[in-house]
């Protein structure tokens, strides 16, 4: 058998030199060639993985890129895929093709040939790529089905118990506990931002919002209602014998060692109550302004005003376009030790260390405007008000940034420009809103395309003429680049999302526009022409750059 060195050469993975160092440096380490090669970075595991493969004679293969057959993973339950980490990615000739990380667990070979009662042929996959795979295939459907027609059988058999109730004091293995785990942990692995939980006349329906777009996942039986929304109310904290008005709570869960929060919201409707979940991944809290997809010319706007010691920011936008991610990450770009930072949020959505956070409390008299006044006596140098709802506390905030505090807050606007007339149709002194009102970012979130399977075309004239692109006829046709659709995202053409922005500095000509009480378009005419970079101009860059589509720009910004 030829050594991994010699497979590494001949493949020219490596160079001599490199290779004499790595064997220098396993002998001071004592671990394999291999490990070596990788924890100095001169491998990647996937290079490991398929030179070892090579070394024994087994195939190597990149579940990223191979057609994975569903009816093959149907013949292993997920719980065993887990337990060895193996995938079954193909039936040919009669046998069963399965990829493994260890091809030298004769358990897992045993144990698939037996379930699937097919001979069965391993191939080699890194475990990374595995876990991922596994995480997408073996999907907790089916077992959600399961437990929904379970759940359905005991309802049946015990029509006298209160169904609304089953969720007070049950088992940990009891099948509702079951099924609302497995709702929230699969909307976890697939990257979902909401869960929806909806009665209808017939059934309950799941949706997941992935990428800013609802799929539905789910019907389950209408006899599991009572159960599920009892028992996420009891899990949030919430009243659960009050099922008339609307209520809010928060829960956690932990998901492969990390801890994720979950805020609830119910709603009454004609067929019983609503229950959505917004998961609050916190690793959202900790993003550098960079992860943000800012062009650089709009980050050094926004860094010139961010480190001013005063001053209002405003970031503006509908909801769930990332307006809380962007001044969480602003606030983490100016915390510092020797500043003191103060928050006002309905509801706190994440936790940060070293900030005092306030929650508003309208039932205790802690409302935005109470809690900005109160803070305001506690020697803050940076506060951040969870959103701008009306006068009060519009013109405390305002007084604020006017008296050497640095202001960060929300405003539901369209556009950037709309801010300026927004406050002053609140009733704020067209003077002051042009004083302390320092800069203004408009966002909306895209969907980014996904890595492994965007193609390159060529669009037509017609096209670009009617999508209204900056390009004239007669110019070159631009190469842009289109979904299509992988294992990797769902078939979607989609993988995450990205934020387009719009940020206007509030020069002088644009505060006397504010005094002139001007329209939003002509703060926006004049805001172009000293440069702002608008929302569509913003998303038509970032298309020709290749991380979304023509398309996707034309859903999001008008």
């Amino acid at each position: 058998m030829k050594q991994l060195g010699d497979i590494l050469l001949d493949e020219g993975l490596v160079t001599e030199g490199q290779l004499m160092a790595a064997l220098d440096e396993q002998a001071v380490r004592g671990e394999s060639l291999g490990r070596v090669l990788v924890e100095i970075g001169m491998l990647t595991e996937a290079q490991l993985v398929q030179a070892l493969a090579s070394q024994v004679g087994m195939q190597f293969v990149d579940l990223g890129e191979y057609p994975v057959d569903r009816n093959a993973v149907a013949l292993l339950p997920g719980s065993v895929c887990r337990r060895y980490t193996v995938l079954p990615i193909q039936l040919t000739e009669g046998s069963l093709v399965l990829a493994m990380s260890d091809p030298g667990n004769v358990l897992a070979v045993d144990d698939a040939r037996t379930l699937s009662g097919l001979p069965v042929r391993t191939v080699v996959a890194t475990h990374d790529d595995l876990s991922a795979a596994i995480e997408r295939f073996c999907r907790a459907d089916d077992e959600i089905d399961d437990l929904a027609s379970t759940f359905q059988e005991e309802a049946t058999v015990q029509q006298e118990v209160d169904l609304s109730r089953m969720g007070d004091a049950i088992e940990d293995d009891a099948p509702i506990v079951r099924f609302v785990n497995l709702l929230v942990t699969q909307a976890i692995s697939d990257r979902a931002s909401d869960i929806h939980i909806e009665p209808t006349e017939t059934d309950v329906r799941v949706r997941y919002r992935i990428d800013g777009v609802l799929h539905e996942m789910q019907r389950a039986p209408k006899q599991v209602q009572g159960g599920v929304i009892s028992r996420l109310k009891i899990m949030s904290d919430i009243d659960i014998a009050e099922r008339r008005k609307p209520q809010d709570g928060r829960m956690s869960v932990t998901h492969n060692g990390r801890k994720i929060d979950l805020r609830v919201a119910t709603l009454p409707t004609v067929w019983g109550e609503k229950v959505v979940m917004r998961i609050l991944d916190n690793s959202t809290a900790s993003l550098d302004l960079r992860d943000l997809s800012f062009l650089e010319d709009n980050l050094t706007t926004y860094h010139e005003s961010y480190t001013k010691p005063y001053g209002m920011i405003l970031v503006t936008g509908p909801t769930g376009s990332g307006k809380s991610t962007t001044l969480y990450a602003t606030l983490n770009a100016v915390s510092k030790p020797e500043i003191n930072v103060i928050t006002v949020e309905d509801p706190v959505e994440y936790r940060l260390p070293g900030i005092n956070q306030v929650q508003v409390n309208p039932k205790a008299g802690l409302t935005f405007a109470g809690a900005l006044r109160s803070i305001l006596r506690s020697d803050p140098d940076v506060v951040l008000l969870g959103e701008i709802r009306d006068h009060e506390t519009a013109q405390i905030a305002i007084e604020a940034a006017l008296t050497g505090h640095l202001v960060l807050s929300t405003l539901h606007t369209n556009d950037a420009p709309s801010a300026v007339t927004r406050l002053v149709e609140m009733g704020i002194e067209p003077f002051l809103v042009g004083s302390a009102l320092d800069c203004v970012v408009a966002q909306r979130l895209a969907r980014r395309l996904c890595s492994k399977c965007k193609e390159p075309y060529q669009p037509s004239e017609v096209e670009l003429i009617a999508a209204r692109f900056p390009w004239s006829p007669g110019e070159e046709i631009p190469e842009l680049h289109r979904p299509v659709g992988c294992t990797a995202c769902s078939r979607t053409g989609y993988k995450g999302r990205m934020a387009l922005h719009e940020v206007m500095r509030v020069t002088e000509d644009i505060e006397r526009h504010a005094v002139a009480h001007s329209s939003s378009a002509e703060i926006a005419h004049t805001a172009r022409e000293q440069g702002m970079i608008t929302l569509r101009d913003d998303g038509w860059t970032k298309v020709l750059m290749g991380q979304t589509s023509v398309e996707e720009i034309l859903r999001v910004v008008a």
